[in-house]
Order: C-alpha cells, then sequence, then structure tokens
C-alpha cells in the first residue's frame, strides 16, 4: 500500500522540536533527558551536526544486557552512526521502508545544507497512516451516502 503524504506535513502537523545531546555525555544523563522529555530517542549533535542517534533500545541492548553502567559509558560509544536521515520531501512510504529496511524506529530530518528540521518516529507514521485513511473513509462515506459535496 502506498502511504501518501511527505515527511515534512508529518513534521508539520507535529512540530519540529528535536532534543540532542553530545558524544561525550554519559549515557544517564541522555536516559535522564529522554525520561524527562518523553523520548525514545536522542540525536546526538557536535557542532551543530547529527553524529548519531542514541535510543532506548541501544541503551537496552547495549548496556542493560552486556552488564555495563549508564553513568560510566559514553553516548559515543553506543549510538548507530552515522545516523540514517531522511529529507523533507521523502514521502511517508519511503520512511517506512527504511524504517523497515534499517530497523529502526526513528529518523532524523535533514534539510539539504544537512541541518537538521525534525525527526520522525514509526508512532508519527502509524498516526499518519490512521489518520490519512480515516479520511479516505469519510470522503468514501460522503460519496456512497452522497451527504457530501
Amino acid at each position: 500500500m502506498e502511504v501518501t503524504g511527505r515527511v515534512s506535513s508529518i513534521l508539520a502537523e507535529k512540530g519540529g522540536e528535536v532534543f540532542s545531546i553530545g558524544p561525550s555525555a554519559t549515557v544517564y544523563a541522555a536516559l535522564e533527558l529522554m525520561a524527562a522529555k518523553g523520548l525514545g530517542a536522542l540525536l546526538v549533535m557536535e557542532n551543530n551536526r547529527i553524529i548519531g542517534v542514541l535510543s532506548e533500545r541501544d541503551y537496552a541492548r547495549k548496556i542493560i544486557l552486556k552488564g555495563r553502567s549508564s553513568k560510566d559509558t559514553k553516548v559515543s560509544e553506543i549510538m548507530i552512526s552515522p545516523a540514517i536521515t531522511v529529507s523533507p520531501d521523502c514521502s511517508a512510504s519511503e520512511a517506512m521502508q527504511m524504517m523497515t529496511d534499517h530497523r529502526i524506529r526513528h529518523l532524523p530530518v535533514v534539510d539539504g545544507s544537512g541541518a537538521v528540521v525534525g525527526i520522525v518516529s514509526i508512532g508519527d507514521l502509524v498516526k499518519w497512516i490512521i489518520t490519512s485513511q480515516q479520511e479516505t473513509i469519510d470522503q468514501l462515506h460522503s460519496y456512497i451516502t452522497g451527504s457530501g459535496v
């Protein structure tokens, strides 16, 4: 199924607020920020450029399961790098395919100059699809019943 719409439309609806942390911060500090903001991932930034992504999944697999300490481990040691990114013009379908292919749940969105303009999660894409399908159902219902113009 082709999902219509662009990542830029998803960002326009959800907002482009992005939270980040530096690579030399501890994983513990990153977890505190994620918990405070209700996030599943943070961008790892250096000199205003994205150099990686740190997710709860990275923490679970690379700290907890390996018996490491989040207070003694730097973000740079467990982040996914380089970050897999998309442009605002990327379609929702393409973004979903990238997430599936790379087994990730968060996609930073960067413009042509490499500046971060937002981040989309798998949850954002699912919400977009559900809303899109409901609008199509509503339009078809109006057409069939003759209640819409």
